[in-house]
């Protein structure tokens, strides 16, 4: 787990010598004060000129000034450090959320995967900046004090280090139970962000249902679960805090104790007595750095461990070594293929279908059939159980995922679009397009009249998933987007679903025409929107139960016949 830590320091290596070094450099120069002092007071004593005195000063004041520049570059460079990792790690899970498959995300929480980008990296942030440097300035600081108070008086020194073993000791019990603690805490804020995206995601539902109390109350249990877990860590904080400054004030308790003693006795001199007691009060430093460690490690390995945890699952879905890049033409082979998801019932057993280049088939049955999952494996957003899919005789497994994906065009059932302009939702079919193009793209699927009718056309925002637009406007705004990627294969799920009949009537001209030299997988409930197909494939929870055309189909008098009869009569 260190050794993967301290991997993300190489790329800089140069920033992290110059930090630690400057940090090293402030640790000596701070133990040099007190030696100076001892050298003040017992020039002093023995009517040392007041010309010595004042070099010795500025001397002092020089050793200050250098440390003041060091600690600029500590504290702005050294930050700079923990910023550039942190970023790095962001970037690295955010490509590495990229890569898992619709599997990972249907079993796991959105809150959480933000939680893990932005509140668990920032605590790994301050850990990459201080952690290292802190430990080791505060060990060389602990280790430089009592070398100095071994010169000046070893008997001293010893009656005072006696102490520092049972901070050691107190330092690393309270690490222990704060990273359990911290751990607990992340999960706490990932559950109440889950639970924010889920209510105010779905602010329109809670209110038509009028479940505000209701998720109020949900609120708040994940908010006063969080509130005990960080109480219990402030508990543990307090703890070792007070345990650190008892013995801190014993500390200097034991060297005017014992100071006063050896000066009485004419074992120490005042100045070196004096020297004492500024180096008792230096040691506050690195027992104080070793308690902002305590503090903050525990933050950051819970954090860390939560990053790697993604970070370790394997996209299900890859690309094989000998992947190939393809220029589909548009035939689809479904051999023998099974199909169920994650923890449930198989939804696909052994299904065979051949589609030819060019060729519209719609897919039609009862809800939970697998009509759209059957289209889902087909860019490879599942993995099939057993069999095979392939395009153009060529198994998609063995065809790179972006190159399959980007001649796949879908316009899905359920809409997505993302917060912005109705430029920047359309281009996302084609992000090199220009706005002729985009207009063009938005002309075929009637969505122009809008354009031209808002005050700012293609730059007019839609709001978050395009709250400001109608449910026909979304949908045709997500056609547009499919006419400008102008795939070879189009799979069109419930396409038309959300649109009034007249303007439906019109979509179906312009899919129609779209869909002419290219292969259209077609799934729909509402059967006057395929009749034209040139094949339609009855899919029940049983497999294929019948394929044909229109008017093949109500001549058999099976499936589609009885589905078509209760629709139309």
């Amino acid at each position: 787990m260190i050794a993967r830590f301290f991997s993300y320091y190489k790329p800089y290596k140069g920033l992290f010598i110059l930090d630690f070094s400057c940090a090293v450099f402030v640790g000596l120069l701070e133990l040099s004060f007190p030696l100076v002092v001892n050298q003040v007071i017992d020039r002093l004593q023995h009517g040392e000129s007041w010309t010595v005195i004042f070099w010795m000063c500025v001397g002092l004041l020089f050793i200050y000034m250098l440390n003041t520049f060091m600690h600029y570059i500590v504290t702005y460079w050294g930050h700079m450090l923990g910023i550039n990792i942190e970023t790095d790690m962001r970037r690295k899970l955010f490509e590495h959320l990229q890569k898992l498959s619709f599997g990972y995300f249907d079993n796991s929480k959105t809150g959480h995967s933000i939680s893990r980008l932005t509140k668990d990296l920032e605590e790994i942030g301050e850990v990459a900046h201080h952690g290292p440097e802190d430990v080791f300035v505060a060990i060389m600081t602990l280790v430089g004090s009592f070398a100095i108070m071994m010169t000046i008086n070893w008997r001293l020194a010893v009656m005072i280090f006696i102490l520092v073993p049972l901070i050691v000791v107190f330092a690393i019990y309270f690490n222990k139970k704060m990273t359990h603690t911290f751990r607990r805490m992340f999960k706490d804020v990932a559950d109440i962000n889950a639970r924010v995206e889920d209510s105010i995601g779905g602010i329109r539902v809670v209110k038509a249902f009028a479940n505000e109390k209701f998720e109020q109350k949900q609120f708040a249990q994940n908010n006063d679960r969080y509130r005990l877990t960080k109480l219990a860590s402030y508990k543990i904080m307090a703890q070792n805090v007070t345990a650190n400054y008892m013995l801190m004030r014993l500390i200097t308790l034991l060297t005017l104790l014992f100071g006063t003693w050896f000066v009485i006795s004419g074992d120490l001199t005042f100045g070196e007595f004096v020297a004492f007691i500024l180096i008792s009060n230096i040691l506050i430093g690195p027992i104080q750095k070793i308690n902002a460690v305590i503090e903050s490690y525990p933050k950051g390995i819970a954090g860390f461990k939560r990053y790697t945890e993604v970070l370790d699952i394997e996209p299900d879905i890859q690309d094989a070594k000998d992947a190939l890049d393809i220029n589909v033409i548009g035939n689809i082979s479904y051999q023998d293929v099974t199909f169920g998801y994650q923890g449930l019932e198989k939804v696909l057993n052994h299904i065979n279908l051949n589609i030819h280049a060019g060729e519209t088939v719609a897919f039609v049955g009862p809800s939970g059939a697998g009509k759209t999952t059957l289209c889902s494996l087909l860019p490879r957003f599942y993995e099939v159980d057993d069999g095979t899919v392939m395009v153009d005789g060529v198994d998609i497994r063995k065809v790179k995922m972006e190159s399959l994906r980007s001649q796949i065009g879908i316009v899905q059932q359920e809409v997505f679009l993302f917060s912005g302009s109705i430029k920047e939702n359309i281009s996302y079919g084609n992000l090199s397009a220009t706005d002729e193009e985009i207009m063009e793209a938005a002309t075929k699927a009637r969505l122009a009249d809008f354009i031209y009718n808002q005050p700012d056309g293609l730059e007019t925002l839609i709001g978050e998933r395009g709250v400001k637009l109608s449910g026909g406007q979304k949908q045709r705004l997500s056609i547009a987007r499919m006419f400008l990627k102008n795939p070879p294969i189009l799979i069109l799920d419930e396409a038309t679903s959300a649109l009034d009949t007249e303007t439906e009537i019109a979509i179906q001209k312009s899919l129609t025409e779209l869909s002419k030299g290219r292969t259209t997988l077609v799934i729909a409930h509402r059967l006057a929107t395929i009749k034209n197909a040139d094949r339609i494939v009855v899919v029940t929870p049983e497999g294929i139960a019948e394929q044909g055309n229109h008017d093949e189909l109500i001549q058999s008098e099976g499936v589609y016949s009885r589905l078509h009869y209760a629709q139309f009569g």
